[in-house]
């Protein structure tokens, strides 16, 4: 299975955490919804996962996983 760039992940996660907040701030404001929504969804896409909350525990949990680097496609180091 490859593995997504944890320097990506980590930037999806913080941008999900930004839009999150601000959407709260402003529940009604439409445009926040949607970019919130697209991030969630990259995270789903990016950790196989159905749901939000499902993909972000996979991507913190991924992200705290210490020890040697995945090894992708052609024997990259991520």
């Amino acid at each position: 299975m490859l593995l997504p760039d944890r320097t990506v992940l980590a930037s999806l996660l913080r941008r999900y955490r930004v839009w999150e907040r601000l959407s709260l701030a402003e529940p009604h404001d439409p445009a926040r919804r949607r970019r919130l929504e697209d991030v969630a969804y990259t995270l789903c896409v990016l950790m196989g996962r159905r749901t939000a909350r499902e993909a972000i525990i996979a991507a913190e949990n991924y992200l705290a996983r210490s020890g040697p680097r995945a090894v992708g496609m052609a024997g990259e180091r991520h």
